[in-house]
């Protein structure tokens, strides 16, 4: 069944605000002109103003610009699309176009959705160790890199330099979108007060949008996973020294020296999450942290006097007739007894749960005022919470009941999330796990499946859409292709920063770091090794200039902090509008490329 993601407030808001940006950015007709100019004679495609009527030949300041050269034999004019594999559907008008860019996006993100599934269960199963330092990381960036690979693959080496653009527009835009738009918003989610040493206070968030008494606090480890992305854009630099030292007759070495740095730090980062796996262990952490939730969940919806969701809402006079039932002593309150005397009683029995352990989880996740005793109010706060959260996981489970609490215990039991401590120890001790290990697999097989058939057609798509709407094709790769591959991943660190806690905080910026991490690795390997291999022409200085500049100003602003008040997201949010202005002016006004 298909998941309908909703996006929250901060990054909506953000989105729109692009679109005229997208725009704007559709004025720069011109693009990348790849062929000859004895080509370009022969079809030159020049739009009278209606008011001039010299020829062709003579000045063209008053007409319109150049409009981008529909690309080998699929032109346009002709009032004909060549279909993809010979059968899948094309069109050659801007609506069709957006609608198959929308159809094979969302493929592609379901694609990364079992990807990202298949990979916590595979990690459950075998643990932080060989395959899951060196396999699963290259399956987290594998649709962004399928699609980088086929957008250089197709066609002559013309059409190859043309649509590579979107490949670069995909790795430049998912690098950017996660360290701005979502690292912005997950700041905005998960802020909380700021204490006299600047730390975060967990769950308390009464100082609102204060600028500089509210923020998010991270551990020492997050600030290490920065450092590591910092380190990960070398190649980038390696790169570009031809064009820095007007070197261009040494630009092929280049890129083949930044190809074998970039596969050399890839390695590197695997084996070093082989050896310290500490950074796999809080993916299993972070993929493990729902099921005690949900078994809860499922109890109170079993007990509870009525239904706990009414017309799509938590049911508060349910919740109440719960608190007091669980209420043994009537004192009004829920002591540290009670609550084990619950976990007890709903011993989940896919897991060997620490009562205990999970008592007190328990508590510091409702206690917030902190008198070791959970009031009614508290009880009603913390458990709409997750109701609330249960629904964003399984929001087309259809009625809101038994069998909607079921289906979300059922989800993150197969996940096998488990709440771990602040060592990060991982435990485990899992029932049928070759059941377990075949529903991996197969996720694995049909996320890989869906990416390779569906990132040729996106490809092509993105790039009708150009042509159709003369908006280049980088600005909509750049905008639109991210939100396809990423969107999974950006959604679960959202919903795991709004839980305003220093712990999952930590787990949600270090999934960011880690993507991007890979993003400037695998995925600019994949590039480089397409660009070298098909002789194609390194000429993508404004894109990459975008990449450094943020990399190094969030890598330098997060590598050695820990905690980052509420103002620093804005900082975060209008690096995205100046990578897109800045690519423009550097391209279509001073002609970098």
């Amino acid at each position: 069944m298909a998941r309908r993601v909703s996006f929250p407030p901060p990054l909506l808001l953000v989105s729109l605000c692009l679109l005229p940006l997208l725009l704007f950015a559709g004025r720069g007709a011109q693009g990348r002109f790849i062929s000859s100019p004895a080509d370009e004679a022969s079809v030159d495609l020049l739009l009278s103003d209606g008011v001039s009527s010299r020829p062709a030949s003579e000045s063209q300041t008053l007409l319109l610009p150049r409009l981008p050269r529909p690309r080998n034999s699929r032109v346009f004019a002709a009032g004909q699309c060549e279909q993809t594999y010979g059968f899948l559907p094309c069109t050659t008008t801007v609506v069709g176009n957006m609608f198959l860019v929308i159809a094979y996006g969302f493929l592609m993100y379901k694609a990364a959705t079992y990807l990202s599934s298949g990979s916590e269960l595979l990690l459950e199963i075998m643990g932080p160790g060989i395959v899951g330092g060196l396999f699963l990381p290259i399956l987290g960036a594998l649709p962004d890199a399928m699609l980088i690979l086929v957008s250089g693959l197709s066609g002559s080496r013309e059409t190859a330099q043309n649509q590579v653009l979107i490949g670069m527009g995909l790795l430049a835009g998912s690098t950017v979108m996660l360290l701005t738009v979502l690292w912005g918003s997950c700041i905005i989610v998960g802020k909380c007060d700021l204490s006299d040493n600047s730390t975060s206070i967990d769950s308390q968030d009464t100082k609102v949008f204060s600028l500089f008494g509210s923020g998010v606090s991270t551990d020492l480890q997050t600030s290490y996973a920065a450092r590591i992305m910092a380190i990960s854009i070398v190649p980038f630099i390696i790169v570009q020294l031809p064009r820095i030292f007007n070197f261009p007759s040494g630009q092929r070495l280049a890129v083949l020296l930044s190809l074998i740095v970039a596969i050399a730090l890839l390695v590197s980062y695997c084996l070093y999450q082989v050896f310290r796996p500490w950074i796999q262990r809080r993916r299993l952490a972070y993929a493990k942290h729902k099921h005690v939730i949900s078994g809860i969940l499922r109890h109170a919806q079993m007990q509870a006097l009525g239904r706990l969701i009414d017309n799509g809402k938590p049911n508060v006079d349910v919740i109440k007739k719960l608190f007091h039932k669980l209420d043994s002593d009537s004192n009004g309150s829920l002591s540290h007894a009670e609550l084990r005397a619950l976990i007890i009683g709903i011993q989940i029995d896919e897991i060997d749960l620490d009562t205990d352990d999970a008592v007190d989880k328990i508590m510091i996740e409702f206690d917030t005022s902190q008198n070791s005793s959970i009031e009614e109010d508290e009880f009603i706060v913390g458990l709409t919470k997750w109701i609330d959260e249960a629904k964003r996981s399984v929001a087309n489970s259809g009625a809101y009941s038994k069998k909607f609490m079921h289906e979300f215990h059922m989800k993150t039991r197969d996940e096998h999330n488990m709440l771990l401590d602040q060592s990060d120890e991982v435990v485990e001790n899992i029932d049928n796990p070759m059941w377990i290990c075949i529903k991996a697999i197969l996720l694995l097989l049909l996320g890989t499946v869906l990416a390779a058939i569906f990132a040729d057609p996106l490809v092509d798509a993105v790039d009708n859409f150009s042509i159709a709407t003369s908006i280049p094709s980088f600005f909509i790769s750049f905008i639109a292709m991210p939100l396809a591959t990423n969107s999974s991943e950006a959604v679960s660190a959202i919903i795991f920063a709004s839980r305003k806690k220093q712990r999952t905080s930590s787990l949600t910026f270090s999934e960011i770091y880690g993507g991007v991490t890979m993003n400037n690795l695998l995925c600019l390997a994949v590039f480089l090794g397409l660009v070298y291999m098909r002789h194609l022409t390194w000429d993508f200085s404004a894109e990459v200039l975008v990449i450094l500049i943020v990399c190094i100003v969030m890598g330098l602003f997060t590598s050695f902090r820990t905690t980052f008040p509420l103002w620093t997201c804005f900082v975060a949010f209008s690096l995205y509008p100046l990578s897109l202005a800045l690519v423009y002016v550097l391209d279509f006004i001073f002609g970098w490329s």
